[in-house]
């Protein structure tokens, strides 16, 4: 029997051509977070398809979907350029950030199961064998991670839609704040006691230790721009 290779339909090409600009945007963004792509490194259309192994219109797309998290600027007539946070931008951002895991701490304390109890202290216990390792990309990977779980835990749709839209901006500092000196050690006592007033379902130390912590990365984030 003849067969015949017909076009897909809109709707299957409108889903391959959203998975392709996802999953370039995922691929960037890692390139962008991990530092394989600088700030300031313009990111040509042609070359980054090629690379990634796509055609250029989800390349585009991924272009517009990783302006809106804040990692690149589009210039009109100029390109595509991976962004540099300023401190100043940071500091908003932390200051954001601290209110917002607070109040994610604060709701958890009151809400979590025991089965959430327990991903907490996997976590903990994983944070602890990379630092004892000293394994500083498995525990920036594990610190990004838990602190995602619990806004993701808290239930709040509202919180967790602002946070996704500012936390990306941090990433880099973030994991550099984890270098100096004795930075990983007061980290992980920091999520100890995170996860100790979360499991005790303590939502007053819960909130307290969140905002802590996080202003806590702040002055480590300053003190790696001074050295």
């Amino acid at each position: 029997m003849e067969t015949r290779n017909t076009p897909p339909s809109t709707s299957i090409a409108m889903m391959r051509a959203n998975s392709l600009a996802s999953l370039a945007q995922s691929e960037m963004e890692a390139l962008i977070l991990s530092g394989a792509l600088k700030p300031g490194d313009r990111l040509g259309e042609a070359e980054m398809a090629e690379r990634l192994g796509v055609s250029r219109g989800p390349v585009r797309e991924a272009f517009r979907a990783l302006e809106e998290q804040g990692l690149v600027r589009i210039e009109k007539n100029r390109g595509v350029f991976v962004r540099q946070v300023t401190i100043a931008e940071a500091d908003e951002t932390y200051a954001v950030r601290a209110v917002l895991e607070g109040l994610a701490g604060q709701t958890l304390a009151l809400r979590a199961s025991q089965h959430e109890h327990g991903t907490l202290q996997t976590f903990l216990a994983s944070m602890k064998e990379a630092a004892s390792k000293r394994s500083m990309k498995e525990y920036a990977d594990l610190n990004v991670r838990f602190h995602q779980f619990i806004v993701d835990a808290s239930g709040n749709g509202k919180l967790k839609e602002i946070y996704d839209g500012i936390i990306m901006t941090l990433t880099m500092y973030r994991n550099t704040t984890l270098v100096r000196g004795n930075s990983l050690e007061v980290s992980l006592m920091e999520h100890s006691r995170i996860v100790n007033a979360i499991c005790s379902g303590d939502p007053v130390e819960a909130r307290q230790a969140m905002i802590d912590h996080v202003e806590s990365s702040q002055r480590r984030m300053h003190a790696t721009q001074d050295d």
